[in-house]
């Protein structure tokens, strides 16, 4: 079978220039500013120009109702005027995520606007957040649009991960995904467990995926597994037992289909020379 390298695109000068400039300034403020309110309005101006082509500022008209559309739309960007899920569990460190909000919205809106399906702009915008969101988060590190987290301080993301389309990362409990980890569209991996009577009683239970693992479309990973170095999860399968290095495994529950080895040995495969998913270093 032939092998084939992801390439590597970049924008026109011009346009790297801007989008370099615009996430770096983010970066500074936000690792100067360690205060929640001060954040929330970086977050909200930002906002305002990104979705609304104009600077915050000026008073909202409150009396007209066919404006009130709008006044919901404006006081929306500001993180300060919105609830989001997690806020809701009662097992939150409260005080930890109400720093990290501002960002996690700010990361909600950007996956929701146009500009996020420029992916060489959203690759390092998300992983710029994630360096302040998360735990823990290595060096290139590609996450694409509409990934989902649960807390985000409970999340390691290791050198050389790739989070692809609609992916959930629950991190109610601790969740590491180690080097070179790939995760396909829409898996899910989890964290946290309800007891089956009593929902309000849950366990956190720490997952660990990789490195180098390959977690497929639409598979899932239940908590408290551990997915081996260079393991695969087929497409749509459900992990609730650790998976052994190299092995490939599939179904519902997963079971062990075989080893990587054998793979290779049946298809007449030759591992290749590195990863087939790479992204230069984040400037």
């Amino acid at each position: 079978m032939p092998r084939y390298q992801y390439r590597e695109i970049e924008p026109t000068r011009e346009a790297k220039e801007v989008f370099t400039r615009w996430i770096d300034s983010l970066d500074d403020e936000f690792s100067r500013h360690q205060n929640v309110a001060l954040r929330a309005e970086i977050v909200r101006d930002h906002l305002h120009q990104l979705l609304l082509g104009r600077p915050h500022g000026g008073r909202l008209n409150f009396t007209l109702t066919t404006e009130l559309p709008f006044n919901v739309l404006e006081l929306s960007l500001d993180p300060a005027n919105v609830t989001l899920e997690p806020e809701y569990y009662g097992d939150i460190d409260a005080e930890r995520y109400a720093l990290i909000k501002p960002l996690v919205w700010f990361w909600r809106m950007f996956d929701r606007s146009p500009v996020a399906l420029n992916h060489w702009l959203g690759f390092r915008m998300r992983a710029m957040l994630g360096k302040h969101i998360f735990k823990s988060i290595g060096r290139n590190v590609k996450i694409y649009h509409g990934v989902e987290f649960t807390f985000g301080y409970n999340l390691t993301l290791e050198d050389d991960v790739i989070i692809h389309n609609h992916v959930l990362l629950d991190d109610r409990g601790e969740l590491i995904v180690r080097a070179g980890t790939s995760i396909s569209e829409h898996a899910a991996v989890f964290s946290h467990a309800h007891d089956p009577v009593e929902a309000c009683i849950i366990e956190h239970r720490r997952t660990e995926v990789g490195p180098a693992a390959r977690i497929t479309y639409r598979s899932l990973v239940m908590p408290g597994v551990r997915v081996g170095a260079d393991a695969m999860l087929a497409a749509q399968a459900v992990a609730t037992h650790d998976l052994s290095p190299h092995s490939i495994a599939g179904g519902v529950p997963a079971r062990n289909i075989k080893s990587k080895q054998e793979a290779r040995r049946l298809d007449d495969v030759s591992p290749g020379e590195g990863p087939c998913e790479e992204l230069p270093p984040n400037e």
